[in-house]
């Protein structure tokens, strides 16, 4: 919302549609992060070493996902010609979003994850 703000456009059905593609992009990378953490720690991983291998390893993916998303869709979000308006505001959307969502998923989402796993084995040690 804050991008199409800045660049002076409205939230219409085409920027509604750009939202509905970020949100399953953006989910798409998180599953394959917490996926391959959970995975790490069904193999004997320590919580720790799990969400720290995990990030390292699905950094990468990630951020091919994103770039390729971006710098495909950044010329159509830049357009100004004549039947830009459209595709202008839907591509806004899902390049401006993904910018904001890769770093949340990369560096946010483990973090988070970490916090909260630890709190529930802590949680779960005390009941037992």
């Amino acid at each position: 919302m804050l991008a199409l703000n800045v660049r002076g456009m409205i939230l219409n059905v085409s920027s509604a549609v750009g939202f509905i593609a970020l949100f399953g992009l953006a989910i798409q990378n998180g599953v394959i992060m917490i996926s391959h953490i959970n995975g790490l720690r069904e193999g004997g991983r320590s919580l720790y070493e799990a969400v720290t291998r995990g990030a390292t390893h699905r950094f990468r993916p990630v951020l091919m996902t994103a770039t390729t998303s971006i710098l495909g869709l950044l010329p159509a979000s830049l357009a100004i010609g004549i039947g830009s308006d459209v595709q202008r505001s839907l591509a806004t959307v899902i390049v401006y979003g993904l910018m904001f969502s890769t770093i949340i998923t990369l560096f946010i989402l483990p973090a988070f994850y970490y916090i909260v796993e630890a709190h529930m084995g802590k949680k779960n040690s005390v009941n037992e």
